[in-house]
C-alpha cells in the first residue's frame, strides 16, 4: 500500500471529523425531537406534563442501557456498521412519531429513538480514535461536541416550525427525513468510515476481551464523572429559565435567553477546548480549571447579589466553562481506555462510561425539579456547583489510569 501524503491525510482527517460530527449532531437533534412538540401532544392525547416528561425519561433509560451494550457491538462488528444501524433507528422513530395513535405509540417512538441514540458515543469515538491522526484528536473531539450543540440548536427550530405550519405529525415525518438524510450520507461515504474488523483485530479483540471491562475501575470512575457532569448540565438545560426567573424575577423571554447564552457559550467553549486538549497533556487539570470556573459562577448566580443585566453574560461564561472541558474529558477517557483495555477496547470503554451521560440526564429532572417544586431555585444552582465539584474529584482518578490485569 502506498504511503498517504500529508495533504491527503489531512483531507481524510477533516472529512472523517466532519462526517462523525454531523452524525453526532443528528443524534442530538433527536434528543429534542419530542420536547418541542409537548404542547401539541398534550392537546392531542389529553396528557399532563408528567406524562410527556416520562417520554424523555424512557428515551434516556433505553439509551443508557443500550449504550453499554452498543460498546461491545462496536468492538465486535465495527463502529461504522453500528453507527448506521443507530441512525436508521432514529429515522424510524420519527416515522413512528408521525404515525402514533396514542400514548403507546409515543412511547414506542421514544424507546426506538433512545435505542438509536445509544450507539453514538461508542461508535463515534471509536471511529475518531482509529481514523484521525493523534495530533488532531483534540480538535476532532471538539468538532464532535460542537456537532452535538448544533443538533440541539436545530431540533427545536425545525420541529416547532413544521408543527406550527403543518401539525405535529408532519414534524415527526420531518425528523424521519433528517435521519434518512444522515443515513444516506453515511452510506455514500462508507469508503472513509467503514472499519470492518480485520482478522488480526478480531484476534486482538478476543485477547483483550479476557479483561472483563466491568472489573476495570476506570470504567466506573468515568461513568461517575459523566453522571455528575450531566446532572449539572441537565439541571440548566431543563430548568434554567425557571431558576433565573425565580431568583432574579426575569421575564420568560430574558430567562430563556439566559439558557440560550449558556448553550452558545458551551459551543464556543468546545472550540476553545480543542486547542487545550493535546495528546500527553494533563487533561484532568484542564477539567479542574474549566469546571471550577463554571461552578464558581453558578454559586455567584445563586447568591442573587449580581445585577439582573449581568445574568445573561454570566450564563454565557458558565457555558464556556462547561464546554471547554469537553475535549479534555474525551481525551482523558481515551487515555484511560488505552491504558486499561488497549485500542481494541474503545467501544466497551466508551459505551459503559458514557452511559453515565444518559443516567445523569434521566435523573437530573427528578432531582432538581423537586427543588423547584419546593420553591428553592437558588438551591438548583448550588446543586449545579456541587455536581461539577464531584465531577472534578472523580476526574482526578480517571486521569491516573492503571493497566488492567487479565
Amino acid at each position: 500500500m502506498s504511503a498517504i501524503l500529508p495533504a491527503e491525510a489531512s483531507r481524510r482527517d477533516f472529512s472523517v471529523i466532519g462526517l462523525v460530527g454531523f452524525a453526532h449532531g443528528t443524534s442530538h437533534f433527536f434528543h429534542l425531537m419530542l420536547p418541542p412538540l409537548f404542547p401539541w401532544l398534550m392537546e392531542a392525547f389529553d396528557l399532563r406534563y408528567t406524562e410527556v416528561g416520562a417520554l424523555m425519561t424512557l428515551f434516556f433509560v433505553v439509551s443508557g442501557i443500550g449504550q453499554a451494550v452498543a460498546g461491545f457491538w462496536v468492538d465486535r462488528f465495527g463502529a461504522y456498521r453500528v453507527l448506521c444501524w443507530g441512525i436508521g433507528l432514529l429515522a424510524t422513530s420519527g416515522a413512528l412519531l408521525g404515525m402514533a395513535q396514542g400514548v403507546e405509540g409515543l412511547m414506542l417512538a421514544a424507546a426506538v429513538a433512545g435505542a438509536g441514540n445509544s450507539v453514538f458515543h461508542p461508535a463515534d469515538f471509536s471511529l475518531l480514535n482509529r481514523k484521525v491522526n493523534g495530533p488532531r484528536l483534540g480538535h476532532a473531539f471538539s468538532a464532535h461536541a460542537l456537532g452535538g450543540y448544533l443538533g440541539w440548536a436545530a431540533g427545536p427550530v425545525l420541529m416547532t416550525a413544521v408543527a406550527s405550519v403543518a401539525g405535529w405529525r408532519a414534524a415527526g415525518f420531518a425528523a424521519a427525513a433528517v435521519g434518512a438524510t444522515a443515513l444516506g450520507l453515511m452510506l455514500a461515504t462508507r469508503g472513509l468510515l467503514r472499519d470492518v474488523p480485520a482478522p488480526a483485530r478480531v484476534e486482538a479483540a478476543g485477547a483483550a476481551a479476557r479483561v472483563s471491562v466491568v472489573r476495570v475501575p476506570e470504567v466506573w470512575f468515568a461513568f461517575a464523572f459523566f453522571l455528575f457532569a450531566t446532572l449539572a448540565f441537565g439541571a440548566l438545560q431543563n430548568f434554567a429559565p425557571a431558576v433565573l426567573g425565580g431568583i432574579y424575577g426575569l421575564s420568560l423571554g430574558l430567562a430563556t435567553a439566559g439558557l440560550t447564552a449558556f448553550l452558545m457559550g458551551g459551543a464556543a467553549g468546545v472550540l476553545l477546548g480543542g486547542f487545550v486538549a493535546k495528546p500527553g497533556s494533563r487533561h484532568e487539570r484542564a477539567i479542574l480549571l474549566a469546571f471550577g470556573f463554571a461552578a464558581l459562577l453558578a454559586l455567584l448566580l445563586a447568591t442573587a447579589e449580581v445585577p439582573g443585566w449581568s445574568v445573561i453574560p454570566l450564563m454565557a461564561l458558565m457555558g464556556i466553562g462547561t464546554g471547554a472541558a469537553g475535549p479534555s474529558r474525551d481525551m482523558m477517557v481515551r487515555r484511560a481506555a488505552v491504558t486499561a483495555l488497549g485500542e481494541n477496547g474503545f467501544g466497551r470503554m466508551y459505551g459503559l462510561s458514557y452511559s453515565g451521560l444518559d443516567v445523569g440526564l434521566a435523573a437530573s429532572p427528578l432531582l432538581f425539579g423537586g427543588l423547584l417544586d419546593a420553591g428553592q431555585p437558588a438551591a438548583v444552582l448550588v446543586g449545579v456547583a456541587a455536581s461539577l465539584g464531584l465531577a472534578i474529584l472523580v476526574a482526578a482518578r480517571v486521569g491516573s489510569p492503571r493497566p488492567a490485569v487479565a
